[in-house]
C-alpha cells in the first residue's frame, strides 16, 4: 500500500478563513487524520473577497483575473501560503514531511449550466512558494465535460462511512450534510455510488443579512435566530423556487437566492426565517433520495449553529447528529477531503460521479504543480 502525507486546504463559500488538515492516505480506503488548524481571514480580506465576487458576477469566461478579482487571487495565495507555513512550524513539520498540498482555492463564480467555474487561487505560485507539489484547480475538467462541477467530496465522504461502517457503527442508508456557505448532502448505501447534490444557501444568506444589519461576519452560535420567530409565510417564499424539485445531482452558485423574503422582518425574525430556510431546503432533498436516510450526520460550520441544528431535528425524518459526536471533525472535514482528493487526482482516481455531479463518467480532475526546484516531499510511504 503507498502512503502520501497530504495536507488539505479549504476556504469555503463562508469566506470565515483558511482550514487546514494533515492526511496518511491512499486515496482510497486508507485514510489516517493528522493535525488540524485554521488561519481567519481579516475583516479587509472578507471585503476584498466580497469585491471579487461582485465582479465575478460579471464574468462569462475563465480569463486572466483583472481589478479585484487578481487582488484576491493573490491575497489568497498568500493567506493560503501563510497558512501552510505557520502549520508547519507550529506542528516541528518541514516541507520535505510534506507530499502533496490540496488547495481548493476560493469559489467567485459556479454556473454550471455555462460550463463555468471559477475557483481563485495560483496553485503554481503556492507550490514555488512552499517547496511542495500542489494540486489544484479541482472542479473544472469536471464543468467541462458536462457535470455540475459540486460537490465534489462524496467520494471523501463515502470512505469515512465505510471505515466507520467496518465496525458497525453507522449502518446506512444514511447522508452527510455540509453547511458552508452552501449546503450539501452526501448519501451513502453499501454497494453504491454515492449519491450527492446541493441543497440550499447552507449559512451564505444568514451571512450577509448578518453583515447588512449589523456588521457582523454571522450568526455565531445562532445567538440572533435564538430570540427570533420564524415566518413561516416568508419560509413558504423562499422555499418556492423550482431547484428544491430537482433531483440531484444539482449545483448552485453562493448568490442563487435572495434575502428579499425577510427584508420587512426583524433581525431576529430574518435570522430565525433564514436558518430554518437551510433546514427545510434539506427537508425538501429528503423524498428526492431513494429511501429516508436513517442518519443524518452534520458538518461543516452549520454544526457549530445549535439553532441550525435543532431546526434539523424538527423537520427531518430520520435522526441528526454531528460529526464530532461519531469522531469525526465538523470543523476540518473539507480541509481533509481535499488532502484527500489531491491523493486521487495524483494517482489518476476518479472523484466525480454521475450520482454526484451528473457527468457521463467516473472522471478524475484538478491540475499539479511541482515547485521549481527538486519536490521536497520524500517518497510515498510503503505500508504492508
Amino acid at each position: 500500500m503507498t502512503l502520501y502525507r497530504a495536507i488539505g486546504l479549504m476556504s469555503g463559500t463562508s469566506m470565515d478563513g483558511v482550514d487546514i488538515a494533515l492526511v496518511e492516505t491512499d486515496g482510497e480506503s486508507a485514510v489516517t487524520f493528522g493535525a488540524t488548524g485554521f488561519q481567519p481571514y481579516s475583516d479587509a480580506d472578507r471585503a476584498l473577497l466580497r469585491a471579487a465576487l461582485d465582479e465575478a458576477a460579471g464574468l462569462d469566461a475563465r480569463a486572466a483575473a483583472t481589478g479585484a478579482v487578481a487582488a484576491a487571487e493573490k491575497m489568497v495565495t498568500a493567506r493560503h501560503a501563510e497558512a501552510v507555513e505557520s502549520f508547519l512550524a507550529e506542528k516541528g513539520l518541514s516541507a520535505r514531511d510534506i507530499h502533496l498540498v490540496g488547495f481548493h482555492g476560493q469559489t467567485v463564480l459556479h454556473r454550471p449550466k455555462q460550463r463555468l467555474t471559477i475557483q481563485i487561487g495560483d496553485g503554481a505560485a503556492l507550490a514555488r512558494r512552499l517547496g511542495i507539489a500542489v494540486v489544484y484547480d479541482f472542479r473544472a475538467a469536471d464543468v467541462a465535460a458536462g457535470g455540475e462541477g459540486a460537490p465534489i467530496v462524496p467520494v471523501f465522504h463515502r470512505a469515512l462511512v465505510e471505515a466507520s461502517g467496518k465496525d458497525g457503527n453507522l449502518p446506512g442508508p444514511l447522508a452527510l450534510l455540509n453547511i458552508g456557505g452552501v449546503a450539501n448532502v452526501t448519501y451513502v448505501d453499501d454497494g453504491l455510488d454515492p449519491i450527492a447534490c446541493d441543497t440550499g444557501p447552507g449559512n451564505a444568506l444568514l451571512d450577509d443579512l448578518m453583515l447588512a444589519r449589523c456588521g457582523e461576519p454571522m450568526d455565531r452560535h445562532g445567538h440572533t435566530a435564538a430570540r427570533g420567530r420564524v415566518d413561516e409565510e416568508a419560509l413558504a417564499r423562499l422555499l418556492d423556487d423550482p431547484f428544491f424539485d430537482l433531483p440531484p445531482p444539482k449545483s448552485l452558485d453562493r448568490n442563487n437566492f435572495s434575502r428579499l423574503a425577510v427584508e420587512h422582518l426583524s433581525l431576529e425574525d430574518a435570522a430565525a426565517t433564514l436558518t430554518a430556510f437551510t433546514a427545510a431546503s434539506v427537508g425538501r432533498l429528503m423524498p428526492l433520495l431513494p429511501q429516508a436516510p436513517k442518519s443524518l450526520i452534520v458538518c461543516g460550520g452549520g454544526a457549530s449553529n445549535p439553532i441550525l441544528v435543532r431546526e434539523l431535528v424538527q423537520r427531518l425524518p430520520c435522526k441528526v447528529t454531528t460529526a464530532d459526536v461519531c469522531g469525526w471533525s465538523a470543523d476540518s472535514m473539507e480541509a481533509q477531503a481535499f488532502a484527500y482528493l489531491a491523493v486521487r487526482s495524483k494517482r489518476g482516481l476518479p472523484y466525480t460521479y454521475p450520482t454526484t455531479t451528473g457527468v457521463a463518467a467516473p472522471m478524475t480532475g484538478g491540475v499539479l504543480a511541482e515547485p521549481d526546484r527538486e519536490p521536497s516531499g520524500s517518497q510515498p510511504l510503503e505500508r504492508a
